[in-house]
């Protein structure tokens, strides 16, 4: 590397990799790198790719083959795209939507973008027209790269915008096959600042309309390096992360964080999600480091898992915190702990259970090097339970955003802190405990309620899949737990199910925050696969105004044997 600011990136990468399984020394000797100039693309992926034959890219379609690329071959790629994309008008700062599944060409043109100093939007095949209109409105879109089967998605709206497709052609669009025929040599037009735009992420929708969270060059490919330290990625790795394209995640460990270490991403497409399919492919694969969020994991854990012996070294799961139950099913099978690692779509892995240490089943972990937290209660002080706040002083967290974009401008992230509207709690030892968001977080005869600890106790109950809390209004005692359950598989959501599962919280939970109400239902989520406990909230104060209840819904009064 030629530059000090990639050799500063490079000292700081080996570092972490040094002290893997040293906590305490990665976390008070690592610094961020300083850097002014910096392109991930052209100043670390290149040189490291440039000759180098090893795996870095590996995607199986289940059942219609494979697609292999080693590092050489995707640094080609990559230069051959961003001279096919500047031909067809892509310039520096411009918006590019990008809409792919986990194909060969979303990597290439994530790359590709970098060089050329666009600013890629990543999208979800998921979108509808009118997710559609808003990106264009709010994202200032000039370009789209999209499966081919996506193209009328975009029909009707309006603009001189670049339509290119990726598959079968389009009548109108342009073909991204064409990039083949283009040179293999690619020189940038400038430098790029470190602080130059990179990532437009809108947000999943857990707010009314999703938030525009913008990045940087520096900001998630090297804060990043937070992450790739929580995964435990080496070089020569295979790295598994089961995420979908056009989210923040996806970015974190399908892209930036394996490649940080010189690991293979490892990627299986299933036309209908199988746990059994998926753990042959990890085995034949070789997988040596996997993600997976709970959801995959209480799927997972269905299957009797110590019938699979895969080359699984570090296993961890993010998204959500996982429950105790799960984890400990894991280890039973596979001799390897789950570590729970947290971060959000505007940061990268901040507090995570690092490689090395020991696991303290229901704590998400410490903060990870380079990002020092803090726990604020109401009045902004310090305290041993609250919402999680960066520090800001001082060295500012590399891996936290530039800020959100409003209009035409972008609202900074000023201050001492940055809080992330997440709750936890620490312990005597330093490490972390999720309690919830802070909008989740409710009193129930007067006690305070953490819907994830209720939660975790209710999957313990071998009917149980997924489970959410929420309050329900009772004129007693202010309100109750709620439990929004789904079962596994062969369990009836009638009232012997029900029985059984209101008196296995009893057993499980302090008689204040037991569960009182349970509803067999499905979970709604977020577009990304997370539980939306504000629509049940809003949902059960609705129903709670009226006399009747809900189909499916039970009470303990129900059931008289049942001793309050």
């Amino acid at each position: 590397m030629a530059s000090q600011d990639a050799a500063s990136f490079r000292a700081a990468r080996d570092f972490l990799l040094a002290h893997s399984h040293d906590y305490a020394a990665a976390y008070a000797g690592f610094h961020w790198p300083d850097l002014d100039r910096f392109n991930w693309a052209l100043d670390w992926f290149d040189p490291f790719a440039a000759g180098n034959p090893a795996p870095a890219l590996h995607i199986v379609d289940e059942g219609s083959g494979e697609t292999r690329r080693s590092f050489a071959e995707l640094k080609t790629r990559s230069d051959q795209v961003a001279n096919f994309l500047r031909g067809h008008g892509v310039q520096r700062g411009d918006r590019v939507l990008l809409m792919l599944g986990n194909v060969a060409p979303l990597w290439e043109t994530m790359l590709a973008a970098m060089k050329l100093g666009a600013v890629v939007i990543p999208a979800t095949t998921l979108l509808v027209h009118e997710d559609l209109l808003d990106r264009f409105e709010r994202g200032r879109i000039k370009h789209v790269i999209a499966a081919s089967d996506c193209a009328s998605k975009f029909d009707g709206i309006p603009g001189d915008w670049t339509r290119i497709t990726v598959g079968p052609p389009v009548a109108g669009w342009r073909s991204f096959a064409d990039s083949n025929d283009a040179p293999a040599s690619f020189t940038p037009d400038g430098d790029t600042g470190a602080d130059d735009p990179l990532l437009l992420y809108f947000t999943s929708g857990t707010t009314a309309k999703p938030k525009l969270v913008l990045h940087s060059h520096r900001s998630y490919p090297v804060g990043s390096l937070s992450t790739m330290y929580w995964i435990g990625a080496r070089e020569g790795d295979v790295h598994m992360n089961i995420s979908s394209p056009g989210w923040a995640k996806h970015a974190w460990s399908c892209v930036f964080a394996p490649w940080n270490a010189g690991a293979c991403v490892f990627v299986l497409n299933q036309p209908r999600f199988a746990a059994r399919g998926l753990l042959d492919a990890m085995v034949k694969a070789k997988v040596t480091t996997f993600c997976a969020p709970p959801t995959v994991w209480r799927m997972l854990i269905q299957e009797d898992l110590s019938q699979w012996k895969p080359a699984i070294r570090e296993i961890v799961g993010a998204g959500e915190p996982l429950n105790p139950e799960v984890i400990e099913r894991v280890r039973a099978a596979w001799n390897v702990t789950v570590r729970d690692g947290y971060g959000q779509t505007e940061t990268t892995c901040q507090i995570a259970n690092p490689p090395g240490e020991a696991v303290v089943l229901g704590s998400m972990g410490r903060p990870m090097p380079g990002y020092r937290v803090r726990l604020l209660d109401l009045d902004g002080n310090d305290a041993d339970e609250g919402e999680i706040c960066l520090a800001l002083d001082g060295e500012r967290p590399c891996g936290l955003m530039r800020g959100y974009q409003q209009g035409a401008e972008i609202e900074p992230v000023e201050g001492d802190v940055y809080r992330t509207g997440d709750v936890a709690q620490r312990d005597a030892t330093g490490r972390l405990a999720y309690v919830g968001r802070s909008d989740d977080v409710f009193k129930a005869s007067g006690y305070r309620i953490s819907p994830f600890e209720l939660e975790s106790a209710l999957i313990e109950h071998p009917a149980v899949a997924e489970a959410a809390v929420v309050p329900s209004p009772d004129p007693v005692r202010q309100a109750v737990p709620k439990a929004f359950l789904s079962l596994v598989p062969g369990h009836a959501a009638d009232a012997a199910t029900a029985r059984s599962i209101l008196a296995h919280a009893r057993a499980a939970l302090a008689p204040y925050k037991r569960v009182r109400r349970i509803e067999f239902a499905d979970l709604p989520k977020t577009i990304s696969g997370k539980i939306r406990r504000v629509e049940l909230r809003r949902a059960e104060a609705r129903l709670r105004e009226g006399t009747t209840r809900a189909p499916g819904e039970y009470w303990e009064e129900d059931f008289p044997d049942l001793k309050s």
